[in-house]
């Protein structure tokens, strides 16, 4: 029996919530982001936004200058995450092998459920109409017989559509499309292929393996078969991510290492509360900076042994922080920390305690108390949550809780 696999997307879903609560906006351009004066980039843009010119990722100040009649908003992430919530849970009335892809999207495998919600077309339908009516928001899904094809498909789809593409017909259905369409092909990737005069996916797909492989190694097989609409992977399988990370882009410039240290300080227990949470340990540890002529430099340490406590991670951001700045002293427009290379969490026995594991103690108390008080109720003195910073976690953040770098 071949597979039925239905990939929703809420459209322009922080937008979309923000026109829900507030009718007024619909129908008008609106940039879900923060301060256009300031120095963050869009989260989310209406349609009417995106005829400017303006996409996710964009930064304020240049979606201002396309746009200036546009309505700009903050954005309310507690708000996004309780739609979320009640748009995950209509979800799973549908089939129990649901995999979340982010806040405002997911992959549904139907196979053999259509006494639940009827056919594939059926129960997107139902969903669909679910959602408008419980959430006031509208819905795009691709139905194929891969995740990868039903993703591409609910993209074609947008706005408030469905497609459907039918057994077989896979790689015609791919062919066409720029190399950009296949999820997961990158900037690098496309760069690789251009020389080679290979600009869509029938291109790609007609290269022969043997090709593939001596451009990308082991992988490049893999993209061949993608390209031709191959793809096995089930839905529901361990998708967590491999590197959790934070990062701000400051309002001004700043060189006081001090000032540096401390935002870093409180990244670092934001990326350890969400590995804490996740019941994981990291191998290494990365700093990322930022200059004003946007050229960006990033370090990675590789520790003997994984950690998992704020201190740790912070110690080792530092490191890599004093090295960077021993180099260069300008100031920084973008810092950012992530941990990566995770594991179980599991160590091994020792006959005497290590001062990680006290340090482990202290920052699960710290989780207990956030938890339970929100985030600042608990501080150390070297911590800041600079309200000068624009988090970009907070703009991208995707689903997990885990930050917009998931690998």
């Amino acid at each position: 029996m071949a597979r039925s696999i239905l990939h929703i997307d809420l459209d322009a879903f922080f937008v979309a919530v923000e026109q829900a609560r507030r009718p007024e906006l619909r129908g008008l351009p609106v940039i879900v982001g923060g301060d256009p004066d300031g120095r963050g980039v869009v989260a989310t843009a209406s349609y009417e936004a995106r005829r400017f010119g303006v996409y996710s990722g964009l930064a304020l100040r240049t979606a201002r200058r396309l746009a200036p009649d546009a309505i700009f908003l903050r954005g309310d992430f507690a708000e996004y995450v309780r739609v979320s919530k009640q748009f995950h849970a209509i979800l799973a009335n549908y089939t129990p092998l649901i995999e979340s892809g982010g806040l405002d999207e997911a992959y549904l495998d139907l196979t053999g459920c259509e006494s639940i919600g009827g056919t594939a077309p059926e129960a997107a339908a139902s969903m669909r109409a679910r959602i408008r009516a419980e959430l006031g928001l509208a819905a795009s899904a691709g139905i194929a017989t891969s995740r990868l094809v039903a993703k591409v498909a609910s993209d074609k789809a947008k706005p408030d559509g469905v497609l459907q593409v039918a057994e077989g017909t896979e790689a015609a259905f791919l062919a066409p499309l720029p190399l950009r369409a296949l999820p997961m092909l990158g900037q690098s990737t496309e760069k690789r292929l251009a020389p080679l005069g290979i600009s869509t996916l029938g291109q790609l797909a007609a290269l022969a393996d043997s090709a593939l492989e001596g451009l990308f190694g082991n992988h490049g097989r893999v993209l061949g078969q993608r390209a031709r609409g191959i793809d096995p992977t089930p839905i529901g399988h361990d998708v967590r991510a491999k590197s959790i990370s934070r990062e701000g882009t400051f309002a001004a410039d700043v060189a006081d290492p001090e000032h540096l240290r401390a935002v870093l300080r409180g990244f670092s227990e934001s990326v350890g509360a969400d590995l804490r949470r996740d019941g994981r340990r990291a191998r290494t540890v990365s700093l990322k900076l930022r200059y004003d002529d946007f050229s960006t430099v990033s370090r990675s340490l590789t520790l003997p042994q994984p950690l998992s406590s704020n201190e740790a991670i912070f110690e080792a951001g530092t490191a890599l922080l004093e090295k960077l700045r021993e180099r260069d002293k300008r100031p920084a427009r973008l810092i950012g920390i992530g941990v990566s290379n995770l594991v179980a969490d599991a160590v091994q026995l020792s006959l005497e305690p290590a001062p990680e594991r006290k340090q482990e103690s202290l920052s699960a108390a710290f989780d207990r108390v956030r938890r339970k008080y929100g985030t600042r109720s608990l501080q150390t003195g070297r911590t800041a949550f600079d309200a000068a910073t624009q988090d970009e976690r907070s703009v991208f953040e995707k689903g997990t809780g885990l930050s917009s770098q998931m690998k």
